[in-house]
């Protein structure tokens, strides 16, 4: 019962902080605050400390809502009335950033073309002005050119968007299959063994973080001089690359894969994912395959073949697991196929000369109407259409940025080795007793403590002693709470 009042006081703490420094952004924080431990005596301790973790849980600290530095949630999905708004961050634009350089390029090249033009036509040699009108041309052949322009931008961001989707639909498969595997996992204990059951685990929760090393290069690499000598560990061979198939065969391909054989070592900290999943001998193996992620399928494989057969562990068993194991490694293969193969060259160039040529030929239709207005009208249809073809090829490769792969990598980690305790209750028949409800409690506790630190130490040293000192302020003031 101490134990209980000791988790409910913890707890209580940490729902006073939310109020306090360690809550609110930094150009916020109050100097002073006072620590709240009220606890309505009329409420039972189990709905108190329900409702507790349910006001922590809606917490900014507890959501999985994107917060800025400033203490602002980033929404992802926006409506026709977020038009305000999109419309005053547009400097903060990632797609503007990536195309600046031929927005004021164009912008610039129609500004030059106006003031020529509205300098020649002042002029008042009858030659000159007569150069300016041969300046202006006619609006049908951009009127014309604008239906086949149009169509190659839609070709181009339709198939980009939909290599975006498969991409999307085959981490759905890992996340799906993984949770599958993991299930079978348990629901086999006894036939399994539990120090097998735990390797098994272990190798299904690192699959999606070597996948994710696989086909985006150098994401889990680390400097060398941050990480302690002890725990560096060197990764050894090249990240799958693009296949490029200009010259496929050709001396300058093998001038390329030599390129990329000569790239700076991967040195990763044994202490974090997903290396801290591995034991020592089975580290050492996985850093110097090539392919990690099969490494893992093909260990897991190895795993099940070595469980004994008996009554309930038959081939068919046997056949289901590995069956899961094989779309795992499907999923390599397909990950693969978008990460490796681009867009037709000769599609994508043809697409971007055909915008070239058409954005630079327009300040001749426009000048005559627009006259010195013509450089910031270019501005804005450059942005436009620039950033149409810039999307696309922003989604043509899915597992570079536009996929949170760190964010699925760590759900499926999550769902296989995190819940753990909550997911064995599923296996049980029995109801849960007053010990296992205390030993729940506790356990939450740790967890959130542990996710506290994690989260708030690194900011400020005040809020870190507060953080790492709530343990022992709360064993210090209990008596007072019971």
């Amino acid at each position: 019962m101490m134990n209980r009042k000791r988790f409910l006081s913890f707890t209580s703490f940490l729902l006073a902080l939310r109020g306090c420094s360690a809550f609110v952004p930094s150009g916020s924080r109050r100097r002073h605050s006072t620590l709240h431990f009220g606890i309505e005596k009329q409420k039972s301790t189990s709905q108190l400390g329900a409702s507790v973790l349910s006001s922590l849980q809606r917490s900014s600290l507890f959501s999985l809502d994107d917060v800025t530095d400033e203490g602002i949630r980033v929404n992802n999905r926006h409506s026709a009335s977020d038009w305000l708004h999109n419309a005053l961050t547009i400097r903060d634009s990632t797609v503007l950033k990536e195309i600046r350089h031929p927005v004021i390029s164009i912008a610039a090249w129609g500004t030059i073309v106006s003031i020529l033009h509205k300098l020649v036509s002042l002029s008042g040699n009858e030659l000159m002005r007569k150069l300016a009108q041969d300046m202006c041309i006619g609006s049908a052949p951009h009127s014309f050119l604008v239906s086949s322009l149009g169509l190659l931008l839609v070709f181009r961001t339709n198939s980009a968007y939909q290599r975006f989707n498969e991409g999307r639909k085959i981490w759905e498969n890992i996340l799906t299959t993984s949770r599958n595997f993991s299930r079978m996992i348990d629901l086999y204990n006894n036939e399994i063994g539990e120090d097998r059951r735990k390797r098994l685990k272990n190798l299904t929760a690192a699959f999606p973080y070597l996948l994710r090393h696989h086909i985006r290069e150098n994401c889990l690499c680390e400097s060398k001089s941050d990480i302690p000598q002890d725990y560096r560990l060197r990764i050894h061979g090249v990240p799958v690359g693009k296949v490029e198939t200009r010259h496929e065969g050709d001396k300058i391909q093998e001038r390329n894969r030599r390129r990329n054989l000569m790239a700076q070592p991967c040195w990763v900290d044994k202490r974090n994912l997903p290396w801290s999943l591995f034991d020592n001998q089975s580290l050492q193996k996985v850093a110097r395959a090539q392919n990690r992620p099969l490494w893992v399928c093909d260990r897991i494989g190895r795993e099940l073949m070595s469980v004994s057969y008996n009554d309930n562990w038959t081939s068919r068993e046997r056949l289901t697991l590995l069956g899961q194991v094989g779309k795992l490694t499907n999923a390599i293969g397909e990950c693969e196929r978008i990460h490796q193969t681009a867009v037709p060259l000769n599609y994508a160039r043809h697409s971007l000369r055909s915008l070239s040529l058409w954005l630079f030929t327009l300040p001749f239709a426009l000048i005559k109407d627009l006259g010195l207005l013509t450089g910031p009208v270019m501005a804005v249809i450059s942005w436009v259409l620039f950033g149409v073809y810039q999307i696309g090829y922003s989604i043509e490769d899915p597992f570079q940025g536009s996929l949170r792969l760190s964010i699925l990598c760590d759900a499926i980690r999550g769902d296989v080795l995190g819940e753990a305790r909550a997911r064995d209750t599923a296996y049980s028949l029995e109801a849960i007793t007053p010990d296992e409800e205390l030993e729940d409690e506790l356990y939450e506790m740790h967890a959130m403590e542990q996710h506290l630190g994690s989260v708030l130490l690194p900011s400020n040293p005040i809020e870190s002693n507060i953080i790492l000192n709530t343990p022992q302020l709360v064993n210090e003031n209990s008596s007072s709470w019971r």
